[in-house]
């Protein structure tokens, strides 16, 4: 049995209780559902001086439309929840969410949480990397937000500082025009993703790609926006030549990761192909 090293704990009966404390302890973790934070303490991969939880705080869960018709997704608000919300609007969405973990996994395991964990192999990021969500930060000094292209900055890294709480995900407003899709290449046993792509098309008059945002999980150190594909694809009436072209595009640049369920060689190809089949099936989704 694996046993964590000795940490203390603490429930944070506040947001701002809970911001206190990470800017005064520097050793503190934020616990919510456990899913992620708890098997890597148990394995000693991680380690605590005490483990702040916030998952009781109610004003963190829940999904909420804005008054510009974007929507606001409370951190706490777990993965089953969010299928059962009005995000469900997007396919992207649809698509990623039921093949997270489990069944446990979906239901205690929560939207900031997965955020601030920051796997490289995780499926949500992708998600809203392609809609262009935005994170809302906050720590004891004020509020920051930032754009999802730009949070993810390694494995398990981001661009939120210790004494910063994930507090909401901003997703845009729907479209009519807009289609989106998620399609992955799993491990079998685990479940995440060798290679995981999302992609959301919004069109124009004459079918023009007017915006093409594709997340990319899975392939490199971490969750990154295929900007070289969105640009290859804009402009375009998205034909299979179009689309095929776009998608050879996915790596460039970046260094592609290597394990014993798959090396550099083999990711690479199934980004391509992954990529012009998310982009395929977001096309479908229009009108």
């Amino acid at each position: 049995m694996s046993i964590p090293a000795a940490f203390g704990y603490t429930r944070a009966g506040s947001v701002d209780e809970a911001l206190r404390i990470l800017a005064t302890d520097g050793g503190a973790k934020v616990i919510a559902g456990g899913q992620s934070l708890l098997p890597l303490l148990k394995l000693r991969l991680a380690s605590a001086g005490t483990l702040v939880d916030i998952g009781r705080l109610s004003e963190l869960r829940g999904v909420t439309r804005l008054e510009d018709g974007r929507m606001a997704v409370g951190a706490l608000t777990t993965y089953a929840e969010l299928m059962d919300s009005p995000a469900n609007h997007y396919g992207v969405l649809r698509d990623a969410l039921p093949t997270i973990g489990d069944v446990q996994v979906r239901n205690r395991g929560t939207v900031g949480g997965s955020i601030a964990h920051a796997d490289p192999a995780s499926d949500l990021p992708a998600a809203l990397l392609a809609l262009g969500a935005q994170i809302v930060l906050r720590s004891s000094g004020g509020t920051r937000t930032v754009d999802a292209d730009g949070f993810f900055t390694g494995p398990f890294q981001t661009a939120a500082s210790h004494d910063e709480l994930v507090t909401q995900v901003i997703l845009p407003a729907p479209l009519d025009n807009a289609g989106s899709a998620y399609v992955s290449l799993e491990q079998p046993a685990s479940g995440y993703a060798l290679v995981g792509v999302a992609a959301v098309v919004i069109v124009g008059d004459g079918g023009v790609v007017q915006y093409a945002g594709i997340g990319v999980t899975g392939v490199s150190e971490h969750p990154y926006l295929a900007t070289e594909v969105g640009a290859a694809l804009i402009g375009t009436t998205a034909s299979a030549d179009a689309i095929a072209a776009a998608a050879q595009q996915v790596v460039g640049g970046r260094t592609v990761g290597g394990d014993i369920h798959a090396n550099s060689a083999y990711r690479s190809a199934m980004a391509v192909v992954y990529t012009r089949r998310a982009i395929e099936a977001a096309l479908a989704r229009l009108g």
